[in-house]
């Protein structure tokens, strides 16, 4: 696993705030995945971590907001 730029972190961390922001928050479900999200930092597989906290179809929906080179980074991430 390679930990990927600022930038390809940055776009994931916004691309999964946007997603899980679509989400009902009743029960403060999303305010705890946006606060974890907000915790991690650029080490590791943590850009990856966010990626895979979706199913397949809204992994689908990330990677229609992500730039060729963050497709890149995922695909030889997974």
């Amino acid at each position: 696993m390679e930990t990927p730029s600022q930038e390809i972190f940055d776009e994931m961390k916004t691309i999964a705030i946007k997603i899980w922001e679509t989400y009902d928050n009743t029960y403060w479900y999303v305010d705890e995945k946006i606060s974890y999200i907000n915790s991690l930092e650029n080490i590791g597989d943590n850009a990856m971590v966010m990626y895979r906290m979706f199913d397949h179809i809204n992994q689908r929906n990330f990677r229609n907001y992500t730039w060729p080179s963050t497709d890149i980074y995922i695909d030889n991430n997974l």
